[in-house]
């Protein structure tokens, strides 16, 4: 990992003198250009070309007031199963780590009661190594489910769901902290962070990076969260009151993310607030009979393709064979195919059994194709002339 001299806190790797012009670096670290392999891009095919639809719906639109209708809850009770992929890419080494648990009661024991469907799924991207991401996917179910403490209840309302959104928050600061204690995690090491967690049909997304969640509602892209970059407006006003700057989209020169577990090397000391910060972004959301699956994955798959061409994508697939590992597969590959520079990592979420459109088989002529000779063809045109 190479980062630049000018820094808010000393990293303990200085980069070499370079004149060249730094690029940005998908393990969302600025490099040398000249450090990166250069691939050539085509643009993804229009999303025409896969089916028509809606443009994507944002999530904080479209989930407003959907929370805690406790009657909306019961009614529809998700069928819950999923697949994943994940692809080193053009990289040299793998940072990325998932998780997948369809049931996550079964999972838990009795540490963890729920007598509906439950499941949780995460991703984590990691940057200067693999040793962060590595760490909190070992440590996931002690830090999301045990120090969190997360609620347990036969009742999801307003008071659960408030509790069940700030054990997840608490459990987004405890897995930072972890890292900043963790002797084998180096300081400058970090990586950013996704979650899902599903109880009966109530479906929790807690983010603090820019891997990101997208659910399909009715076919249309519903974006489930915020990509945390220097670009997006409110972080780069909240990095700037806060004493950081953006450096050609870099966090203090450096980082291409705004929030992320890790990182200590930037971060100011326990109890002070700092510019990248840990705290997620949490969206909640009742899922109804319209809501057909959920798609988790990294940066890798995003910078080369929109939310809707993922979901048009994964929603064809789906209504041909009902695989949903098969169907993340086909995102990771296809971001190959678009080029993408980075690790791949994409979860398929499947809420229920899709209608199957079958391919029509292909309709036989009713008239057989002959070829005339050239004689033939003369005495034809004859005939059809008079002659």
């Amino acid at each position: 990992m190479i980062v630049r001299q000018k820094m808010v806190v000393q990293a303990e790797i200085i980069c070499p003198q370079s004149s060249s012009i730094p690029v940005l670096d998908k393990y969302h670290l600025r490099v040398p250009a000249q450090e990166l392999v250069e691939l050539s891009s085509s643009p993804p095919p229009p999303a025409s070309e896969i089916v028509t639809l809606e443009s994507v719906a944002n999530c904080s639109e479209t989930i407003q007031g959907d929370i805690v209708e406790t009657s909306s809850i019961v009614k529809f009770v998700p069928n819950i199963r999923s697949g994943s992929h994940a692809d080193i890419g053009p990289r040299d080494s793998m940072d990325d780590e998932h998780i997948c648990i369809d049931d996550l009661s079964g999972h838990l024991g009795s540490q963890f009661r729920c007598p509906m469907p439950s499941a949780f799924y995460a991703v984590f991207d990691g940057h200067g190594g693999p040793e962060a991401a590595a760490y909190i996917k070992r440590n996931a179910m002690r830090l999301f489910f045990e120090d969190s403490e997360l609620p347990q209840t036969t009742d999801i309302d307003e008071v659960f769901l408030n509790e069940l959104e700030n054990s997840h928050r608490k459990a987004f600061l405890l897995a930072d902290l972890a890292l900043a204690e963790e002797t084998s995690v180096n300081s400058s090491c970090g990586t950013t962070a996704l979650t899902a967690l599903l109880l009966g049909s109530h479906l929790l997304v807690a983010n603090a990076g820019d891997c990101r969640a997208v659910l399909c509602r009715n076919g249309v892209a519903v974006e489930m969260s915020q990509d945390h970059k220097p670009s997006f407006s409110p972080e780069r006003k909240r990095v700037e009151e806060l004493g950081g700057y953006i450096d050609d989209g870099y966090l203090n020169g450096y980082l291409s993310v705004t929030r992320a577990l890790g990182d200590w090397d930037l971060k100011f000391p326990l109890g002070s607030a700092t510019p990248l910060i840990a705290e997620p972004d949490v969206q909640q959301v009742v899922l109804t009979e319209d809501d057909e699956f959920l798609i988790i994955g990294c940066d890798g798959i995003w910078d080369v393709m929109s939310s809707q061409y993922a979901v048009s994508l994964v929603r064809r697939g789906l209504r041909r064979h009902d695989d949903p590992k098969q169907c993340a597969r086909d995102l990771v590959n296809e971001a190959l195919q678009l080029n993408t520079s980075d690790n791949l990592t994409a979860i398929v979420i499947c809420f229920s059994s899709p209608s199957r459109v079958y391919e029509p088989a292909p309709r036989r002529s009713r008239f057989r194709p002959c070829n005339l000779s050239e004689d033939a063809r003369r005495r034809l045109k004859s005939l059809l002339e008079g002659n």
